[in-house]
């Protein structure tokens, strides 16, 4: 078997590509590894239209293997992968929006395109190598597709910027964008996913700035490969044009499409139309084809001719505005965001360190106390369906809203909770997950969570000159604030961006044309920080600060110290111990290697009981206490004497009291109870106790027949 091996080095780090037959069947498949970290993607094609859609079916899927990182995972019954982890699904995600721009979207013909991680070093970011390695199978492939794409991950902070960082060199920074190139052959820019701790808009424009050079590496390298091993594209025969259908519809329709853009009536009216006219589905499938491309179109001429909106607001304003606070009752927090017809509520839940969500994965393992999930059920649209549980959309738009908050959260020794916030988008017309993050971060702040700052989002979005033939940088092209429906739908950008009154902590880009240029960019950031600041300002009226207390229905959390010595003493044999304070005071208790006992309970009794019961488990002898205890032995010269738990000391003849002892026996007995002073810690930790010195030299001696 032949292969073909092309190398290039990043960073003093070898990329190697091996082209071969491994899998021979697809229609493009490459092996790429970046230091010991490989991942095999391919693409396939299928040979039929798919009939009676009105959309691109694309599937992208990143599938992580356990074996890739030396790891046996999933159920002891089964041993094996099952269903995608959360970070499987967002890497899809993140492929897929790199890809899907760069195919006509007329294309009805399936097309699969599958990244599986093979091996992982340990350090190595396989979404990077996965954007790569999609990108050359599908450039090398025969698969129509206008490509190639490269992703770089940028880490590290304003002073030392890192191109493709460890996982430790991504805790300022965090920022993927991915690049092609433009008709003029200048880098331009079709995807963005950041995680950024407050930065200024002037530092992710630095970022992405010294991220271009990679970029245009990475791209040179791919064409490079593809004039030595690419095939000859296949040439998909256009569908075609049926002038009546389009004529038909343009004068039956025509003067209505300008003024009811948003109107769902219009499709479906229009959609009737056609099945009462033409008996085959064919021409009914081919009209509603057509009028998404005069709806595309009639938007384009609006925004950019007339600068006017489907809705009649101005390109920078922002629809009616909402917020709240405590609208559930008994949950720990509560908080409602609305813009204009997206309307967003999200609950607040607290629990100890033990509900923390247990993370195994091939990348990461571990736990996870803060956790922002969104649910979008099919109501929110109008739509009668029962809802299905998350899919990989809600998945993603969670995160954003995770990603977004993260940065805020206080570190867990300031608040030992668990934290998840659920939002549920009750109605929706453009950005949810923007307006999640608003609702979520006042649940936060009305559960008494003590958030670092405020945090806001908004999504921003582009019309562009439909004229292709130019680069983008001649274009002509409106940004718009706060996108909904047709704009998101029939617009050019995605671009979300969430963060504080001191920057930015989240931002996530997707588009719809080739992508956008470094001025685009600029200006789009400028926008959304406007933007922000408003949004901030209607629910900083509402709540301004963290509630000073948690609800009363939500658990309290104490922390205590002990010697990591006296764990065992705590747990007991078998967790004898430990299980019974647990079920005797009615609260949850975690322990950890250096000492730090998190006590959780609802209730302050319970609590205050667990606490004692440790404290007197592991309390540790102090020289000058007095101590209550209890004779365990005599002995001819002295009393032994067990203070604490597990401590004993000896009361030597000599300290029991203030005249001469003839024999131990005449002062204390076994079983007696007695104040005993600490006078000093001898060898190996013994405890010299005195009797006569406690209680102010005055004994006091409590029989075990009393």
């Amino acid at each position: 078997m032949e292969s073909k091996i092309f190398n290039l080095e990043i960073n003093n780090k070898p990329l190697t590509v091996t082209i071969n037959d491994f899998a021979e069947r697809a229609n493009g498949s490459v092996f790429v590894r970046f230091g010991e970290t490989t991942v095999l993607a391919t693409c396939v094609m299928g040979e039929n239209d798919v009939d009676g859609i009105d959309y691109f079916p694309l599937s992208v899927n990143y599938e992580e293997k356990f074996y890739a990182g030396g790891k046996i995972f999933g159920s002891r019954f089964t041993r094996r992968e099952g269903k995608p982890s959360d970070e499987s699904v967002l890497t899809s995600r993140l492929i897929d929006r790199t890809l899907r721009p760069l195919f006509d979207k007329d294309i009805k013909k399936e097309v699969g395109i599958t990244i599986t991680l093979l091996s992982w070093d340990g350090e190595t970011d396989p979404a990077i190598m996965g954007i790569f390695a999609a990108s050359l199978s599908l450039l090398i492939s025969d698969i129509p597709w206008n490509g190639p794409v490269a992703g770089v991950r940028i880490g590290g902070n304003e002073q030392n910027l890192i191109a493709f960082p460890n996982y430790e060199q991504k805790n300022g920074i965090d920022l993927i964008v991915s690049g092609l190139k433009d008709k003029d052959n200048s880098v331009i820019f079709n995807m963005f996913e950041a995680q950024l701790h407050e930065k200024t808009e002037d530092t992710i424009l630095d970022v992405v700035s010294f991220a271009k050079g990679y970029v245009e590496k990475l791209l040179d390298f791919q064409l490079d490969i593809q004039k030595q091993v690419g095939k000859e594209k296949k040439v998909l025969k256009s569908k075609e044009r049926k002038e009546g259908v389009e004529s038909d519809i343009l004068n039956a329709f025509g003067a209505r499409f300008e003024k009811e853009i948003d109107s769902h009536n219009l499709t479906s009216e229009i959609k009737a139309y056609l099945k009462g006219k033409y008996a085959d589905s064919e021409s009914v499938n081919y009209g509603m084809n057509f009028i998404e491309s005069v709806i595309e179109k009639t938007l384009h001429t609006l925004v950019l001719e007339k600068e006017q909106r489907p809705d009649g607001r101005g390109l920078d304003e922002i629809r009616n505005l909402f917020a709240d606070v405590s609208y559930l009752p008994r949950v720990h927090g509560s908080g409602v965001f609305v813009r204009g017809q997206t309307k967003a509520l999200s609950v607040l839940t607290l629990g100890g360190p033990g509900e923390e969500k247990i993370l195994e994965g091939v990348e990461f393992d571990g736990k996870k106390r803060f956790m922002h999930h969104y649910n979008f059920p099919p109501f929110s649209v109008g739509d009668p369906r029962p809802s299905r549980g998350p899919g990989r959309r809600e998945i993603g738009h969670g995160r954003l809203g995770e990603k977004a908050l993260e940065p805020v959260i206080p570190d867990f020794d300031s608040f030992p909770y668990t934290i998840r916030v659920v939002s549920e988008v009750l109605s929706s017309n453009g950005s949810s997950s923007q307006a999640s993050t608003c609702a979520a971060c006042l649940a936060l702040m009305d559960g008494g969570v003590p958030i670092k700052n405020m945090v806001a989002g908004i999504a921003m979005g582009i019309i562009v000159d439909l004229d292709n033939s130019k680069p983008v940088k001649d274009r002509k092209y409106k940004v718009l604030t706060d996108i909904q429906g047709p704009e998101d739908h029939y617009g050019d950008m995605d671009f979300k961006v969430a963060g504080t009154n001191n920057g930015v902590t989240a931002l996530q880009m997707d588009v719809k044309f080739d992508g956008i240029t470094e001025e685009i960019l600029k200006l789009g950031l400028e926008k959304a920080k406007l933007a922000r600041f408003k949004i901030l300002d209607v629910m900083r009226a509402v709540i301004s600060e963290p509630r000073a207390d948690l609800s009363p229905y939500a658990p309290r959390v104490t922390m205590i110290t002990i010697s990591p010595e006296k764990i065992g003493d705590v747990i007991g044999p078998q967790g004898k111990v430990i299980n019974k304070i647990i079920d005797e005071c009615d609260v949850t208790i975690e322990i950890e290697d250096d000492g730090k006992i998190y006590i959780t309970s609802k209730n302050k009794e319970g609590m205050d009981r667990a606490i004692k019961s440790i404290e007197a488990l592991t309390e540790e002898a102090k020289i000058g206490k007095i101590y209550t205890g209890t004779v365990k032995k005599i002995l001819d010269f002295g009393a032994i004497v067990e203070i604490l738990p597990g401590q004993e000391g000896m009361i030597h003849i000599s300290e029991l009291d203030n005249k001469r002892v003839a024999k131990v026996s005449d002062v204390v007995k076994i079983g007696d109870r007695v104040d005993v002073k600490v006078l000093s810690f001898g060898e190996q930790g013994k405890i010299s106790l005195s009797l006569k010195q406690a209680k102010n030299g005055q004994s006091r001696v409590t029989s075990q027949n009393q």
